[in-house]
């Protein structure tokens, strides 16, 4: 509910604000979250994607303006459909020309963007071309960056000339990684960092609770770059039940199907074990995760690729990943494909989440209050994992040691059912370490819910940076 000044101040002067997300659907649904933020208050908020990607907003989110541009798949010998690196979860074979074909999308969306010159533009921060888009245009604009401020900060402290570069002793938490970060995984991410410098700002989809001011203070500091945390941006754009299931992808499930057999559990009781969209583990894990969570002896639901379980799929390829007669013991539910996930963690049901960590999955399961299984494996969730476990004491690590460059590389070190049986029992035993985890992540929970309240700290950095940016029009229009 907007404040009467800040409601008659939207409704004279709306601004005209762009936002252009990058093609995979962990950096496009948070951005048109934040996107129905600005919306929300009364602002003209025009999201620019590609046809299929439109679809998908549309069906989400169809009270956001879209501007599509063409996806170049024909020049490039794409098949229809694919304008996505999530669309490549089941071949790819096609990953270089779809990072080729985005490339691509720079000039028609400068073009449009000249043609019609918006107040501010907000991109993606894996699009540093904006930045200097938006200087020839003389406008504002701010970077969304995906990640946790926790994990920018360690990204920058990072030092690859050091024999030691798994330690990170620079920022105000000193963490000692699970992993050493992979040299070209890390110096693309840090290139990627300084760009985003020629913004005016960065959005993280976050509440400054849960990354903390020490933080704040810490980025802005050694960079002199300005931070707003305005998230998490799913608590305002999924109100309904319905909106919390069609956020992303089309579920390979009914949201209906997931509550009913969670209402049929008792609180606390069930495992959510999901990988995020991008993930590859072979079978012989998969195998591992599946007896590991039988051996636990609590009920879950487990979302694998949607290639898993085929009703083409004999038996004999469906026993490299599952053991055999697992499915016909009931012991939980698979979902092969995209899962309602949101749905899912803010069941009472739900005592846990088996995640790899990725920023979206981590802010969604700290605002449903749900303490976390660690298991990153690749990208910024072995930084994230620390936030988790160490610094926040909102979850426990399974012990994955493996960084993968990016997510189109299988895992190769097995984490044996052992390993995942005892971090689940560790999290869903009844102890007093298990409880003190629970009471923590149910606390960041009610704060991350204050945050996006009327005077709360995400809620009052975003009318912060509206009167930012209507000053900057104000200023350049005087």
């Amino acid at each position: 509910m907007l404040d009467r000044v800040e409601m008659i101040n939207t409704e004279m002067e709306p601004l005209k604000l762009y936002f252009i997300h990058y093609p995979t659907a962990g950096h496009m649904i948070p951005l048109c979250d934040i996107a129905t933020l600005f919306a929300s208050r009364g602002h003209h908020a025009t999201i620019i994607t590609t046809p299929v990607n439109a679809q998908i907003i549309r069906k989400s989110i169809p009270s956001l303006r879209l501007h599509t541009v063409p996806f170049p798949s024909q020049e490039l010998g794409l098949p229809d459909g694919i304008e996505s690196l999530s669309s490549l979860i089941d071949d790819i074979r096609h990953f270089p020309k779809v990072y080729h074909a985005i490339s691509m999308l720079q000039p028609p969306i400068e073009q449009f963007v000249e043609q019609h010159p918006p107040d501010c533009i907000v991109a993606d921060f894996l699009f540093p071309w904006v930045h200097d888009l938006a200087n020839k245009l003389n406008i504002p604009s701010v970077a969304f960056n995906g990640f946790s401020l926790f994990a920018i900060c360690a990204i920058r402290a990072v030092n690859l000339e050091s024999s030691d570069s798994f330690h990170i002793p620079s920022i105000p938490h000193p963490i000692s990684l699970n992993a050493t970060p992979p040299k070209e995984l890390t110096q693309y991410l840090k290139l990627m960092l300084e760009s985003q410098l020629k913004s005016h700002a960065i959005i993280i989809n976050n509440f400054a609770e849960l990354d903390g001011q020490d933080y704040i203070r810490h980025y802005e500091k050694t960079t002199g770059h300005k931070t707003w945390h305005l998230g998490p941006a799913s608590l305002i754009s999924c109100r309904t039940a319905q909106e919390k299931a069609e956020r992303g992808m089309k579920s390979a499930v009914s949201m209906q199907d997931c509550v009913s057999w969670l209402d049929s559990k008792r609180v606390n009781s069930v495992v959510y074990v999901s990988f995020g969209s991008l993930c590859y583990f072979p079978d012989k894990q998969l195998y591992e995760i599946a007896c590991g969570m039988e051996a636990s002896g609590y009920e879950f639901i487990w979302v694998v690729p949607e290639k898993k379980g085929k009703e083409e799929e004999s038996e004999e390829e469906k026993e490299k990943w599952l053991p055999k007669g697992f499915e016909e013991r009931k012991k939980g539910m698979i979902i092969k494909g995209w899962a309602p996930q949101v749905v899912i963690l803010e069941h009472p049901a739900v005592g846990a989440f088996l995640t790899h960590c990725g920023w979206n999955s981590t802010v969604e399961a700290v605002s449903a209050g749900v303490p976390m299984i660690t298991w990153p494996v690749h990208s910024d969730q072995f930084y994230n994992e620390k936030l988790i476990t160490q610094v926040r004491g909102i979850g426990v690590e399974v012990g994955a040691e493996e960084w993968n460059l990016s997510a189109y590389f299988q895992t190769q070190k097995l984490l044996p059912r052992d390993r995942i049986e005892m971090a689940v029992r560790t999290l869903m035993d009844v102890s007093d370490q298990a409880l003190q985890i629970r009471r923590q992540a149910q606390n960041f929970s009610r704060i991350a819910r204050q945050a996006v309240q009327v005077a709360g700290s995400s809620y009052n950095n975003l009318t912060a940076l509206i009167h930012y940016v209507k000053r900057f029009r104000d200023s350049a229009e005087g």
